[in-house]
């Protein structure tokens, strides 16, 4: 208003610019003078003059104006999907094989609007961070002999199936059941097997205990590379699903089981903010990479 006076110069001007009455726009122009305790504007004949307080206020009210026009439009771009960080906590593998796709087909569409900020996570730790409030989506797994994610509310969608496979050492490999393992038959062997803090160690162990035994841990790797390399050396047998079978060394067999183990992959959210735009848009990227890596038979 001050700025609209400074510029026009007359009380009727500034109505009709801004279509509102003048006997209004003096109320709050006094009002105003009151509450800052300075003249704001003086009488120069038929003119009215802003006084320096009044301009020094009118350019901050313009700063302000403009500020409140770029958050608008910073938050329409958010409503529509096309701005804003959201953090992802992802499994390890998933970060390296399916974030990076993900992350290269949103700079694609999206320039740098919308982002991802990854935070490597394991489900166990990035459930508990997405229900905190320290992520905005968690890019998690379960095994088909673990228990399946689930909270109140949280919203769990389906991204992928992958199998698990038991990787042994071509020279410790008798062909039995048409190129299938069977577990009971690795009782006696050494095993690799993840820490004991990770999902994966429990998925372990539920198979060989189903199997009948214990496995003879004598190697603790994360790392599914790690544990391919040590099968190579022939340390030991390990559990591997899809993702984790990368760069599998010549000598290193994959088998499938003859009772087959599934590692499913999901997307978490809080069920408040699932129908956030960008945080779909985050997802359909997470989907389309995970399209681009797996098998189109494990994609759910």
């Amino acid at each position: 208003m001050l700025a609209e006076l400074d510029r026009l110069g007359t009380i009727a001007a500034v109505a009709k610019s801004l279509n509102l009455t003048a006997p209004g726009i003096s109320m709050q122009l006094a009002t105003l003078e009151r509450e800052i305790g300075v003249p704001l504007t003086e009488k120069q004949g038929r003119r009215i003059v802003v006084t320096p307080a009044g301009q020094l206020l009118a350019r901050h009210g313009s700063s302000i104006v403009d500020m409140l026009t770029v958050a608008e439009m910073e938050v329409a771009s958010i409503r529509d999907g096309v701005a804003g960080t959201y953090r992802v906590g992802a499994f390890p593998t998933a970060a390296r094989a399916i974030v990076p796709r993900a992350w290269s087909g949103l700079a694609s569409a999206f320039g740098q609007g919308l982002h991802m900020r990854l935070i490597e996570l394991e489900p166990s730790d990035s459930i508990p961070a997405l229900t905190a409030g320290d992520i905005e989506l968690a890019l998690a797994h379960n095994y088909s002999n673990t228990p399946p994610i689930s909270g109140p509310g949280l919203v769990v969608s389906p991204v992928a199936t992958e199998t698990v496979q038991l990787a042994v050492n071509v020279d410790d490999w008798t062909e039995t059941g048409n190129g299938t393992a069977n577990l009971e038959d690795f009782a006696a062997h050494d095993w690799i097997v993840p820490s004991q803090e990770w999902t994966c160690y429990d998925m372990v162990h539920r198979a060989t205990d189903l199997a009948g035994f214990a496995p003879r841990a004598v190697a603790e790797a994360t790392d599914f590379s790690v544990q391919l390399a040590l099968v190579s050396a022939g340390v030991g047998v390990a559990l591997i699903p899809q993702l984790g079978a990368v760069d599998v060394p010549e000598n290193v067999l994959l088998l499938e089981l003859q009772l087959p183990i599934y590692r499913s992959i999901v997307l978490v959210s809080r069920r408040a903010s699932a129908g956030d735009a960008g945080l779909l848009q985050i997802c359909s990227a997470i989907r389309n990479a995970a399209i681009e890596q797996l098998p189109a038979g494990s994609i759910s």
